[in-house]
C-alpha cells in the first residue's frame, strides 16, 4: 500500500514539474516576444531588402511560442510586401524606401509587382533610393525604379540580357543503363524532353526564346520608362555590357552616382534634413502594417495556391486537394465572404489532384464570384486549376499555359542485365504490368498512351469550357506550349494583366461589393516539435538546411530529381527547372 501510494505521488509530482516547467517556458517565450516589439519611429527609412525568400503567401506559424521565440521559417509574404508599401505611402513616420538587397530571392513576376507598387509609392512625393556594392539582373530590374540609383565605386551591374540552360541526360542514360520511360502528349511538353534526348528540339528552343523574348522586352519597357533611356540603348548596353565597371554604368545613365555607402546614407541624410532611422521591411510587417485594415464584414478570400501539385492533403510548400479545397469550401461557406480570389503560382504536378479541385472551383462559382491571380508561373496543372474561373488576371512576366500531359517511370533493365541480375515474374491474370528490371511491355506502353490522351482531351475539354473557345482553338495553343502572361492575353487564355490587389478588386466588382477586407487562406497548423527541430546550422527547414549545405543551384537539381523520384500518375506539369537570369 505504502508502495502504490509512492508510485502515485511520484507521478503526480512529474506531471505537477512538467506543468510548472511548461508555464516558465510560456513565461519565457511571452517576455520575449514583448521584448522584440517593433515601434515605428518618426523620420524612419523603410530599408527593402528581398534577399529572404519570397513567397507569395507567409503565413505566421499558428503556434504562439514558436513566433516569441522567433523560430518560425524565414519568409516574406509578397502579400505582405505589397501592403507594408502601401501602408508606408500614408504613414507620417515613414519618409522614403530605400532599396539595398544584393540577391533578390523572387521570380520575375514577382519582383514585377513590387516595382510597380514602388512606383505607387512614388506618386506620394516620397522618395525612393537604391543602392549597393554590386547588382545582379534581376535586382537591377527592381532598383531601376528608384529616383536615383547608385552603386559602389569598385561594384559592377550584370545587365546582359535574359538566358537561361537545360540539362539532358539522354547519354547519362544510355552509359548507365537506366533511363525514364516517357509517354507524352504535346510536341512542347519539354519537362519529360532531357529524358529522350541529348539536345534542345527546335519546338523548345522556338518556344524558350519566345517567352525569354517577352519577358525581356516588358523589363526593358519598365527600365526605359524610368531611366529615361530607349529600349534600342538598352539593348546596345546589354549587347555590348556597357555596364560593367562603375563608370561605364553611369556614363551610359543606367546608374545616377558612383558612390560608397557613407556617402549614401549622407545623402538620405541631406534629403530628409535629419539622421534618419532605418526599418527592415520585415520589422515594419511585424509592427502591424504588413495588412491593409478594415473594420467591413464583407470579405475577399484570397487562396493561395503555391508550389507543385500532388494528390494528397499539401502544406505551404506543395499544393494539395486536401488543404486547397478545404479553403475553398471554408470560403463558399462563410457568409460574409463575397467572391474568392485563387492565387495561383505553380508549374503544375498530378493531374487527378488538379481534376479534384478544378471540380471544387467549379462548384463554388456557382454560389460566388471566382477570380485567378496568377504569380510567376501559373502552367500545367497549374493553369488546369484556374482555366474555369469567371475572370482570369496574369502579370505579364508570368509564366503560363503549358497545356499537356505526360507520364514517366524509371527503368533499369539495361543496367540489371550489365549487372546480372534478372528478374522473373508470376501473375494470376495476362494483363499488362510494368517491371522497373525489364523493358517496357507494348501492351503496357499503348494502355497508359491512352491514359495519356484521354487525360489531355479532358484537359483541353476543362479549358474550352472555360475560356469559351473551341476544343481546336485550345489545341491550336495548346500542346505543352508555355506563354508569358503578355501572349496569353492574346492568344485568350486570360482576360486582364496585374497584379494580386488588381484580382482582388475585380472580384469585389464582381459581387458588387465597395467596402470590404481581405481574408487569407489556407490556415496552416504546425506542431511545435516540428518547429523546434534546429539544425547546428541555425536553420529551420530542410530546405534551409540544404541551402546551406549545397549552395543554389546545387539545391534546384536535388529537388528536379527528387521530384520527379515522387511522381504518381498522369502528370499536367511544365519543365520547372527553368531559371532564367
Amino acid at each position: 500500500m505504502k508502495f502504490l501510494r509512492n508510485l502515485l505521488a511520484s507521478i503526480l509530482g512529474f506531471f505537477i514539474a512538467l506543468f510548472l516547467i511548461f508555464i516558465l517556458f510560456v513565461f519565457i517565450a511571452s517576455v520575449a516576444g514583448s521584448s522584440n516589439e517593433v515601434v515605428v519611429k518618426s523620420n524612419s527609412i523603410l530599408e527593402l531588402d528581398l534577399s529572404l525568400k519570397i513567397k507569395d503567401y507567409a503565413p505566421k506559424d499558428d503556434n504562439p511560442l514558436v513566433n516569441a521565440l522567433g523560430i518560425s521559417s524565414s519568409a516574406l509574404g509578397l502579400n505582405n510586401i505589397i501592403a507594408a508599401i502601401e501602408n508606408a505611402k500614408n504613414d507620417s513616420k515613414i519618409e522614403g524606401i530605400s532599396i539595398n538587397t544584393t540577391f533578390v530571392n523572387a521570380g520575375i513576376a514577382q519582383v514585377q509587382a513590387i516595382r510597380n507598387k514602388l512606383e505607387e509609392f512614388k506618386e506620394s512625393g516620397k522618395f525612393v533610393y537604391a543602392y549597393n556594392d554590386f547588382y545582379e539582373q534581376k535586382n537591377y530590374y527592381l532598383s531601376s525604379v528608384a529616383d536615383s540609383v547608385f552603386v559602389n565605386p569598385v561594384g559592377i551591374i550584370d545587365f546582359r540580357g535574359l538566358s537561361t540552360e537545360v540539362l539532358y541526360y539522354k547519354d547519362f542514360e544510355d552509359k548507365f543503363g537506366v533511363r525514364m520511360e516517357v509517354i507524352r502528349h504535346g510536341k512542347y511538353k519539354s519537362a519529360v524532353e532531357p529524358y529522350l534526348s541529348n539536345e534542345m528540339s527546335e519546338a523548345n528552343r522556338e518556344q524558350t526564346t519566345s517567352f525569354l523574348k517577352s519577358i525581356w522586352s516588358e523589363m526593358l519597357e519598365d527600365i526605359s520608362s524610368n531611366r529615361g533611356l530607349s529600349i534600342e540603348a538598352l539593348n546596345i548596353a546589354a549587347d555590348s555590357l556597357k555596364a560593367r565597371t562603375p563608370q561605364m554604368a553611369l556614363e551610359n545613365k543606367l546608374i545616377d552616382g558612383v558612390i560608397y555607402q557613407d556617402e549614401y546614407e549622407e545623402k538620405l541624410e541631406s534629403n530628409i534634413g535629419v539622421k534618419p532611422k532605418f526599418i527592415s521591411i520585415e520589422d515594419y510587417v511585424k509592427a502591424g502594417n504588413g495588412k491593409i485594415k478594415s473594420s467591413s464584414k464583407n470579405k475577399i478570400a484570397v487562396i493561395y495556391a503555391q508550389g507543385q501539385i500532388f494528390y494528397g492533403e499539401g502544406t505551404q510548400d506543395i499544393i494539395g486537394q486536401g488543404l486547397i479545397n478545404k479553403a475553398l469550401r471554408k470560403a463558399k461557406k462563410d457568409k460574409n465572404v463575397k467572391a474568392i480570389v485563387l492565387r495561383v503560382n505553380s508549374p503544375g504536378g498530378s493531374a487527378l489532384a488538379s481534376e479534384l479541385i478544378w471540380r471544387e472551383l467549379e462548384l463554388l462559382k456557382k454560389e460566388k464570384p471566382v477570380v485567378v491571380s496568377m504569380g510567376n508561373v501559373a502552367a500545367s496543372g497549374g493553369y488546369y486549376i484556374a482555366c474555369n474561373a469567371n475572370k482570369i488576371i496574369a502579370e505579364p512576366t508570368t509564366i503560363t499555359g503549358s497545356i499537356g500531359v505526360f507520364g514517366v517511370l524509371p527503368n533499369a533493365s539495361e543496367l540489371a542485365k550489365k549487372i546480372g541480375i534478372n528478374a522473373e515474374q508470376v501473375s494470376t491474370n495476362n494483363s499488362p504490368n510494368y517491371s522497373l528490371f525489364e523493358p517496357m511491355d507494348k501492351r503496357f506502353y499503348d494502355v497508359t498512351k491512352q491514359g495519356v490522351e484521354d487525360t489531355y482531351q479532358v484537359f483541353v475539354d476543362r479549358v474550352s469550357a472555360g475560356r469559351g473557345m473551341t476544343f481546336e482553338q485550345v489545341d491550336a495553343i495548346a500542346q505543352g506550349r508555355v506563354w508569358t502572361g503578355k501572349e496569353a492575353l492574346a492568344n485568350g487564355l486570360i482576360d486582364e494583366l496585374g497584379g494580386l490587389n488588381d484580382a482582388v478588386e475585380l472580384a469585389a466588382d464582381l459581387a458588387e461589393v465597395d467596402n470590404y477586407r481581405v481574408r487569407n487562406y489556407p490556415n496552416y497548423k504546425k506542431e511545435l516539435k516540428e518547429s523546434l527541430k534546429i539544425s547546428p546550422f541555425g536553420k529551420s527547414s530542410k530546405e534551409e538546411i540544404l541551402q546551406e549545405l549545397l549552395g543554389d543551384e546545387e539545391l534546384r537539381a536535388y529537388k528536379a530529381i527528387k521530384d520527379f523520384k515522387n511522381l504518381k500518375g498522369i502528370q499536367a506539369r511544365m519543365p520547372f527547372l527553368y531559371d532564367i537570369k
